[in-house]
């Protein structure tokens, strides 16, 4: 990667850092307010997911700097365990509200401000998919899209929640007012699975062994040959037992669909999963090309072999 684009990506990274821990705080301070346990659990969620954002940060890092490696291998442990707790303290939290007997309808308030964070949330998720400036969903296990389907899901949990205790609250039935806390346990149930995908994430981090620069030159010949990619910009190919997982990053016409770079990008993995039986998966990004870009990856000429991540 460039530094330019490096700089982009990171610029990204901090916005959702930012931005996610903004609407965190939004979200468990109006559920307190409101009265709102799914509220407070979705806002916890939202913070679970601003520590996926910093490990991501810690990631670029990694990639030129051994020590903020070395850093995201200490922090994946300590988001792993911080996830834990926050996912048992909810539930907990919430299972006692239910067994106590008095729960209360939620503020109505609570409710808008789920919508508005929903919207705000979504808006800087997909930022991060513009083309140079985020990553691409599912680059990492944790961080990328399954993150942001656990949102979505947390958020249509809330809004169950929050939206039927309401609406009890309006009808004078009691007993839709248990969907609130209810919910609380249905987003710490999430917020556990986003712990169990983090500890996955580092053991299998542990394990892995990043080729070396001549065993992933097939690699990079099998993608430049595929029509469709005008370069190869990066590849990262790590190795994990008698398997292989493969990253690229490709660039290909800037005037082509988006439907369009979505299959050049589904090509590439099945080229790659047909030709080497290895590879178990590849994770693939697409860019719009750029003539003015002094690229360290392949051209078309075959003439260098790409940087490769590391």
């Amino acid at each position: 990667m460039t530094d330019g684009r490096d700089k982009q990506t990171e610029a990204a990274e901090r916005l959702a850092l930012a931005g996610g821990l903004a609407l965190a705080v939004l979200k468990a301070a109006a559920g307190m307010a409101a009265g709102s346990k799914a509220l407070i659990a979705d806002g916890l969620h939202s913070a679970a997911g601003s520590l996926g954002s910093l490990a991501s940060l810690l990631g670029l890092r990694a990639a030129e700097d051994p020590d903020s490696g070395r850093l995201r291998a200490v922090s994946s442990i300590v988001l792993s365990v911080l996830l834990l707790v926050m996912g048992i303290e909810t539930g907990i939290t919430s299972l006692k509200t239910i067994l106590s007997g008095t729960v209360e309808a939620p503020e109505r308030y609570a409710l808008i401000v789920l919508v508005v964070t929903v919207i705000a949330g979504e808006a800087i998720y997909q930022f991060r998919l513009r083309p140079g400036t985020g990553t691409a969903p599912g680059e990492q296990l944790y961080g990328g899209a399954d993150v942001h389907r656990s949102g979505l899901y947390a958020a249509m949990a809330a809004l169950v929640g929050i939206g039927g205790a309401i609406l009890g609250d309006y009808l004078g039935n009691n007993l839709l007012y248990y969907l609130d806390p209810a919910a609380g346990i249905v987003i710490a149930v999430l917020i556990l699975r986003m712990g169990y995908l983090t500890v996955m994430e580092s053991v299998v981090r542990s394990l892995e062994k990043v080729l070396g620069r001549e065993d992933a030159a097939d690699l990079i010949e099998t993608v430049q040959r595929v029509k469709g990619v005008i370069a190869v910009d990066d590849l990262q190919a790590r190795e994990l037992g008698h398997y292989v997982i493969v990253d690229v990053r490709i660039s290909v016409n800037p005037r082509i669909t988006i439907q369009e770079g979505h299959e050049i990008a589904r090509i590439v993995k099945q080229t790659l999963m047909k030709r080497f039986s290895h590879i178990t998966e590849v994770l693939t990004q697409v860019s719009p090309y750029d003539p003015g870009y002094p690229y360290k990856g392949a051209s078309r000429d075959h003439d260098d072999v790409p940087t490769l991540l590391h």
